[in-house]
């Protein structure tokens, strides 16, 4: 099954070994974590995380690449790969219906850039909606311009809205270039 990526949703797959390997290393993986994948594609990234965490918890919104991923992966005990909008769900009810799955603890993902701001917000909360609770590391894979935003200090460009909001919340380090 060849699938293409489809702009709607703003896909890219990742590819890169070098990438790969950075992003795993900046998780800091222990096996009793609880991983949160948010669009995991073709499965690259998540095939690396299954191995060493006690679970992972993927949200992919394309329809097709849920059914790639089942026939590419097939049954894991410690993968629950749902079918949606990751900004849509609500996270900890939809795991109250599986006993196994327990709120996932770490955010590895490689994300959708045209929605980079809302996930972020989603994950960190804002004013009005308060974050997805538990989360002790979130690490994503960006655009360079995003990660160049959120890692701005007061003097640079770059520096603005969402890098203020983001290094508020969180402790915004760049693993990769």
């Amino acid at each position: 099954m060849t699938i293409k990526a489809r702009k709607k949703f703003a896909q890219h797959w990742l590819r890169s070994e070098e990438a790969l390997n950075q992003i795993v290393t900046a998780a800091n993986l222990q096996k009793s974590d609880r991983i949160l994948e948010i669009g995991p594609g073709t499965g690259i990234l998540t095939q690396r995380l299954l191995p060493f965490v006690q679970s992972v918890v993927a949200v992919e919104i394309d329809r097709d690449l849920c059914r790639l991923l089942v026939k590419k992966l097939g049954k894991i005990d410690n993968l629950l790969l749902l079918q949606g909008d990751f900004l849509s769900l609500e996270l900890d009810t939809l795991l109250a219906n599986f006993s196994n799955f327990q709120q996932p603890n770490k955010v590895v993902a490689n994300i959708p850039y045209n929605i980079t701001g809302p996930i972020l917000e989603k994950l960190l909360g804002t004013i009005t909606q308060p974050a997805v609770p538990g989360f002790d590391l979130i690490v994503l894979l960006v655009q360079k311009e995003v990660a160049q935003r959120l890692y701005a200090k007061p003097s640079c460009r770059a520096f603005g809205a969402l890098s203020v909001r983001v290094q508020y919340l969180a402790e915004c380090e760049l693993i990769c270039d």
